[in-house]
């Protein structure tokens, strides 16, 4: 073969190498493309938080960092789903505040069914980029009344109420007359509305039987978040779950009404332990703690301050049974004042929380039993004759041993003991004595005929 065919052979070869390098090249290329943009379209994140319960700061606290993590994150949109029976206002602010302030889109889906946005909750919810609420739940009832649950002077009210009123309606302009109306009365007539009677006023956005639900009817929504026009995508997003941390898990279990009085009764039962028992520390230091963790928590939430008084009053009476001889009559009253301060320490101008009655009751019925057990015990370790001691030695008899002139030495229950005559008499050796009392390390002695 000549050497222009063997060159000419050679540039072929070479020229199809090129071409399937550039084939396969490009179909990498290709690929890489077509992967990018289906994990472009895949790349969008829902965030779910749970928030129920009182607002406090360990709720504050908590939509807080789930929305710094979502913003981190990039996410779609931030989903919470709330049941609430509302909280103290300043802390509502604070959460509407991060809310509005917010660069991901938030929604509030107002869930499971049987959950309700009530008072604080109402706020909340009309703060989210889009309101939702899934059946057989409510929203509303944001009237302000008195610390004790009571209507408050009317000029202090209208004052409230008109503060409330241009929240809630700067919250609710967006959403149309009807809403706006609606919501205006949550505080100026305690009005509420189930899921249905909302999404026709146009208060929420939509009705969702579940998170699914909710999730189809959120793609292709359009929501303004600061300024600007943001339609979401969320057929093709992947869901996520931000759980609270241990600490928040703690917190928030303190923080339940029922715990918080519970760790305040058992405070209370140890110190008083502690008071009948002294010099064994422990049941002091474990009652400190749990009443310092109790008036935490009780710290955290919108208390009535005549039912934490009448509340205090009962641990009182309870703790004077032990020391004063009315033989039940101060447990009685404890346990009067106890569950009548229970029934109304939660209800208050910024949530009413019904504490359990079976916790109500049962608590102080407990503490009743455990100060009856403890003034039986102190009554009848009064009325034992000691047999120790020199307590015990009182109407013993003994001898003497030195000369009693008043002062000498007797020998009593085996034990030589300096005494003196109480008469101040002379008492011969051999004589047999009797103890009257003791003083120090000294009996007070008189003479008795032996037996």
């Amino acid at each position: 073969m000549s050497k222009t065919h063997l060159k000419s052979l050679f540039s072929f070869i070479l020229g199809q190498f090129y071409k399937s390098l550039l084939t396969i090249i490009s179909l990498i290329m290709l690929s890489y493309f077509l992967t990018g943009v289906g994990q472009a379209q895949t790349d969008g994140e829902l965030l779910v938080i749970d928030v129920e319960g009182p607002v406090t700061p360990v709720m504050l606290g908590f939509i807080e960092r789930s929305l710094e993590e979502a913003d981190v994150r990039d996410a779609e949109a931030l989903i919470i789903r709330l049941d609430t029976p509302g909280g103290q206002v300043e802390l509502t602010k604070d959460i509407i505040r991060a809310i509005i302030a917010s660069d991901v889109p938030v929604v509030v889906y107002v869930s499971p069914p049987g959950a309700h946005a009530a008072s604080a909750g109402t706020f909340i919810t009309l703060a989210a980029h889009v309101a939702a609420m899934a059946p057989n739940t409510s929203i509303g009832a944001a009237s302000p009344v008195g610390g004790s649950g009571e209507d408050i002077e009317e000029t202090m009210k209208s004052k409230v109420e008109n503060i409330l009123t241009a929240d809630i309606r700067g919250l609710a302009d967006r959403r149309g007359e009807a809403a706006i109306k609606w919501a205006e009365e949550t505080v100026t007539e305690s009005k509420a509305a189930s899921a249905e009677e909302a999404l026709e006023l146009g208060v929420i956005d939509m009705v969702a039987t579940d998170l699914d639900d909710l999730i189809d009817q959120l793609d292709g929504f359009t929501v303004e978040v600061n300024r600007q026009e943001v339609t979401l995508k969320t057929s093709v997003a992947t869901i996520s779950y931000i759980k609270r941390t241990l600490i928040e898990d703690i917190l928030s279990v303190i923080v339940n009404p029922s715990i918080a009085l519970l760790l305040i009764s058992m405070g209370s039962l140890a110190l008083t332990y502690e008071f009948i028992n002294p010099g064994g520390y422990i049941g002091g230091v474990i009652g400190l703690i749990c009443l310092l963790i109790g008036f935490y928590a009780i710290g955290q939430l919108p208390v009535n301050y005549a039912g934490l008084a009448l509340i205090i009053l009962a641990f009182i009476l309870f703790a004077a049974e032990l020391f004063t001889p009315v033989y039940g009559a101060l447990t009685a009253t404890g346990v009067v004042a106890f569950i009548i301060g229970g029934l109304i320490l939660f209800n208050t101008d910024e949530f009413t929380y019904r504490m359990p009655l079976p916790s109500i009751i049962g608590i102080p019925l407990v503490m009743a039993m455990i100060m009856t057990f403890g003034l039986a015990k102190i009554v009848q370790s009064g009325s034992h004759i000691p047999v120790i001691g020199q307590r015990a030695m009182i109407g013993a008899t003994g001898t003497v041993k030195v000369t009693l002139i008043p002062q000498g030495t007797v020998f009593v229950c085996g034990e030589r003991w300096n005494a003196v005559s109480v008469e101040g008499e002379f008492i011969e050796v051999g004589a047999t004595v009797e103890v009257v009392k003791s003083k120090g390390l000294q009996l007070m002695v008189k003479q008795v005929e032996a037996e």
